[in-house]
């Protein structure tokens, strides 16, 4: 219940008036305080409205409309800088966090092929066994806890193998917006450290997904309109489309979805972490790839 309002009006009765009429009683029931008498001008020039503070008795003390809404813009404010401020600390903490567990995890020879086989499985190593995938599950966890520990995050962990060299981990709690960060970049360097940390010892190697609130799918979704929709556009101009910097496994995605597609194919350029896909019609693409032989 509002006890306090500020109001302007041509007199200060006026204002008085209204304000007792907002709180839902008569003049008898408010007490009211002038804040300024306002200034009828010259020849109507400068005119300036009365404003008073209006209350219910014994509640001067108590802040208006304008205040609580001004508090209320305030404290959303504040919510989001300190939201803002978390998604960057641990941004940096996923950084920060992925250095050290590159230097500590064993070195595997870089994949230099494209993207198609990014990711593709290590030399073969003795097949896993139920005791390896308890392990492995144990030691994933155990790292993304201590993680988030230091980002003071709660997050429960849903783990399992899948064909049994896919090991999915569905985090919850109540600050994922964090855990995935700017499209995704925390939640892919969390998925990138973890995949370091289960892999340092001698099982088979472990493809490794970290996801939440079934990010990964409506990412994907994402990507194939976007891919659709960009290769519409090169169609229609006959140019071609070059798309944002993207992880490989993202980068996989749009060449997948436009791999069958007749008139556009697609392919990859630059260096990690700017490496980027363009989509180009395939007479193009052909001129392109002659130039590069004949360099």
């Amino acid at each position: 219940m509002i006890k306090s309002v500020e109001i302007t009006g041509k007199s200060i009765s006026e204002a008085v008036e209204e304000g007792a009429a907002k709180l839902g009683t008569g003049l008898s029931g408010v007490e009211y305080t002038v804040l300024d008498e306002g200034s009828k001008g010259f020849l109507g020039l400068g005119a300036r409205p009365a404003r008073v503070k209006v209350y219910l008795p014994g509640c001067e003390n108590e802040p208006t409309e304008q205040e609580l809404k001004a508090m209320e813009e305030a404290k959303k404010a504040a919510e989001q800088a300190e939201k803002a401020k978390a998604e960057k600390e641990a941004e940096m903490a996923a950084r920060e966090a992925e250095k050290e567990a590159k230097k500590e995890a064993k070195k595997e020879p870089e994949n230099t092929e494209e993207e198609e086989t990014e990711g593709e499985e290590k030399p073969e190593r003795p097949p896993l066994t139920d005791e390896d995938k308890a392990e492995i599950i144990k030691t994933a966890e155990n790292f993304l806890t201590s993680v988030f520990a230091t980002m003071n995050i709660k997050v429960e962990f849903n783990s399992e193998f899948v064909e049994n060299k896919q090991l999915v981990i569905n985090m919850s709690g109540d600050e994922m917006g964090v855990v995935i960060g700017k499209r995704g970049q925390t939640l892919d360097s969390l998925q990138t450290l973890t995949s370091l940390v289960v892999n340092k010892g001698d099982h088979s190697y472990v493809n490794v997904t970290l996801d939440t609130e079934s990010y990964r799918e409506r990412r994907k979704e994402t990507l194939e309109r976007l891919a659709f929709n960009l290769a519409k556009k090169c169609k229609h101009n006959r140019r071609n489309v070059v798309l944002e910097p993207m992880n490989p496994y993202e980068r996989r995605i749009i060449h997948s979805t436009l791999q069958n597609d007749r008139y556009v194919t697609t392919y990859s350029e630059g260096v990690e972490p700017h490496r980027y896909v363009v989509i180009t019609m395939k007479n193009s693409y052909a001129k392109h790839q002659n130039k590069d032989n004949e360099q």
